[in-house]
């Protein structure tokens, strides 16, 4: 880094710096501390510029923990952070306490620098007592007739200054650090392999102080994500010409800093727009998903996410127990649709529509769904540059979806026109119903070529059996790539049952493990054709006159179902099948005379008004539901901790990370 690495390193000696870390005790009402934190600076921008910081701090860092318990200037730090966060809110006026927010916001983030460092690099109960150690303040915190702790304090101050202070461009980036320093004291999580309800940070947070604001909290969180309130113009040196953090003192106290921030036009065009409502969702994602499986430990925020209700609902009448606030509905809606279609807005999208019924109930009835649905469809069209995980959680999104009737009866009436980005065929009009079974169809066939994965198969097929029995006027493409599915998944069964037959030929000794393997394969792949089979009969139960395009496609690859007659796995429902295919053909039949593609359809037409649908041996309706796995914190706190790790800005030392690579085999919760 040539002089920036010179600059920084001079930090080292700079006679403020090194009082605040050395043996003296500093008051937390000593004049010291509006002088050491009366800086103008730019914050990291990324990652990278975070990991250059951390760097330079390291060795001040550790001098401060090392004379921390003599001088106890960490905890009067915290005590001056409070008493300004307490004067910021109370001074808050439309006026804007321009100074009131700039010491507070400088000392939050010399806080947030020390408490990261702290995660990273020592136990959480030794983590916990800088806060309560140093000189003669080693007692907890009174606050009327209780006691607090001070970490329970600085963690509650951290919540009140998110629920309080209005957003104002003198406040947002105060807004923006308190979430990114509630992110850091969350993330003692990745350096542990405990469980979070054994965490003093977690259990601060879920029945300590700031508890009482649960409800406050999530409302302000989603307000930002659904607002998503543009950041001011001098934001993180939005405008600035150089990569320069100016600390800057009129006394020429703090050096002129540079991190190596990014320069170039193509960094400043990635720049979100609303860092906070980003910042913010991560931050709802990371509270709701821990201390989820202790019993004995509730977690507010995640009941205030699953519980709030629709405040446009005048007809609702929402009561304390049944609710924890209103949100409107119609706004969260649009955010959701328009919101970037990010791996954290599909998890907070299933987290709605799985465990709030409100909300669940008011996204299905909306006449605009696709709106909420295709950006899905995209994500999963695009699956070779979409990671597992969001791929799976699209999918679950659309099976649940695909639980409620209102849903399958809507999707197929209406209609889209120039769906540009599916590029496997030009089409000019689809129902929004046809174009998901296309793209969930697409899916399967991409995860049998690549992914092999049976839980994606699963759901995917779940999701179209759902729906089955309400295909409705299928478009000509979508019928021709479902019985397309079902040939190639029978040339597949094929291939597969020759070669285990050879292979039993073979062999006169017990099975080899290649052929057990084999055999498994197989008879995965006889479920799948088994449901596609049922995908297929359910739609022609219940849908056969609204259907004519699929039995023109039928009819013309009826021999794809010859083999499976005498199959004992398939008879039963290939045989309400050829019923529907022989009938029809006998109609064409009758006519005996060459006919174009118009003249069978019309007869189709005609012939299914004449089905008799009592004919068809009767199934029981394909219904499947959803249900999360017993252990779910085992899939998602891995997940969203890695999506922090990566969206977040904020530079974690991976080396020293368990949560990724935990010790022990013990679930995280």
């Amino acid at each position: 880094m040539g002089s920036s690495e010179s600059r920084l390193a001079d930090l080292s000696a700079n006679e403020y710096i090194q009082k605040f870390v050395g043996k003296e005790i500093i008051a937390p009402n000593d004049p010291f501390w509006e002088q050491f934190l009366s800086f103008t600076f730019i914050p990291p921008k990324s990652a990278a510029d975070q990991r250059n910081l951390d760097e330079s701090v390291q060795g001040i860092c550790r001098q401060l923990l090392a004379n921390n318990p003599r001088s106890g200037n960490f905890h009067s730090l915290v005590s001056f952070f409070i008493d300004k966060s307490i004067r910021v809110r109370a001074n808050d006026s439309q006026n804007d306490n321009f100074t009131f927010s700039w010491s507070t916001h400088n000392s939050l983030f010399v806080l947030k620098v020390l408490c990261k460092f702290f995660v990273e690099n020592i136990s959480e109960e030794d983590f916990v007592n800088q806060f309560e150690i140093g000189g003669d303040r080693r007692s907890a915190a009174v606050e009327g007739n209780e006691q607090f702790s001070k970490l329970d304090l600085f963690l509650s101050c951290l919540v009140e200054l998110l629920v309080d202070l209005p957003i104002r461009d003198t406040t947002y980036a105060l807004h923006f650090e308190a979430i990114n320093c509630l992110l850091v004291l969350l993330s003692a999580q990745l350096f542990t392999s405990q469980q979070a309800s054994t965490s003093m940070i977690y259990r601060y947070l879920m029945i300590g102080k700031s508890s009482i604001h649960s409800c406050l909290l999530m409302k302000r969180l989603l307000s930002h994500f659904a607002l998503r309130e543009k950041a001011p113009p001098n934001f993180m040196g939005r405008g600035d010409s150089g990569g320069s953090i100016v600390l800057g003192l009129a006394s020429g106290i703090w050096n002129m800093l540079t991190f190596g921030l990014a320069t170039s036009e193509t960094a400043k065009d990635g720049e979100p727009d609303s860092p906070l409502a980003d910042q913010s969702l991560l931050l709802i994602l990371v509270l709701v998903s821990h201390c989820t499986c202790e019993k004995s430990l509730t977690n507010p925020y995640r009941e205030a996410l699953f519980s709030f209700s629709n405040s446009a609902d005048s007809s609702t009448a929402v009561s304390a127990s049944s609710a924890s606030f209103t949100l409107d509905f119609p706004w969260m809606y649009s955010a959701l649709c328009n919101a970037p279609a990010s791996d954290q807005t599909t998890l907070l999208l299933y987290l709605l529509i799985h465990c709030n019924t409100n909300m669940r109930s008011f996204i299905i009835s909306r006449a605009d769904i696709e709106l909420l649905v295709v950006p899905i469809l995209k994500t999963l069209y695009h699956a070779p540059h979409s990671n597992s995980h969001h791929i799976y959680m699209s999918l679950i999104i659309l099976l649940i979806l695909s639980e409620d009737e209102i849903f399958n009866k809507a999707v197929h009436q209406i209609k889209l026109r120039s769906v540009t980005w599916y590029t496997e065929r030009a089409i000019s009009e689809i129902s929004l119903g046809g174009l998901l079974v296309l793209v969930v169809i697409r899916t399967i066939q991409y995860n049998i070529l690549k992914m092999r994965d049976k839980y994606l198969h699963t759901n995917c097929l779940a999701a179209l059996a759902n729906m089955s029995s309400q295909f409705s006027d299928l478009h000509p493409y979508v019928s021709q790539r479902l019985v397309s599915l079902f040939e190639t998944l029978a040339k597949k069964h094929n291939r597969l049952s020759t070669d285990v037959a050879a292979l039993k030929r073979s062999k006169s000794t017990a099975p080899s493990e290649n052929e057990s393997e084999m055999e498994q394969d197989l008879a995965v792949l006889e479920d799948v054709l088994r449901m596609v089979l049922e995908i297929l009969n359910s739609c022609l139960t219940h849908q056969l006159t609204t259907n004519p395009n699929l039995i023109y496609t039928l009819l013309y690859k009826k021999e794809a179902f010859e083999m499976f007659k005498s199959h004992p796995a398939f008879q039963e429902v290939v045989c309400n099948i050829d019923l529907v295919i022989t009938y029809f053909a006998y109609k064409l039949q009758q006519i005996q005379s060459d006919l174009g593609e118009s003249d069978v359809l019309a007869t189709i037409q005609q012939g299914a008004m004449q089905w008799n649908k009592d004919r068809l041996k009767k199934f029981p309706d394909l219904k499947f539901k959803y249900v999360e796995e017993d252990r779910p914190e085992e899939f998602f706190i891995p997940y969203i901790w890695s999506l922090v790790c990566q969206s977040s800005g904020i530079h974690w030392n991976m080396d020293k990370v368990k949560l990724f690579f935990p010790e022990t085999s013990d679930g995280e919760c």
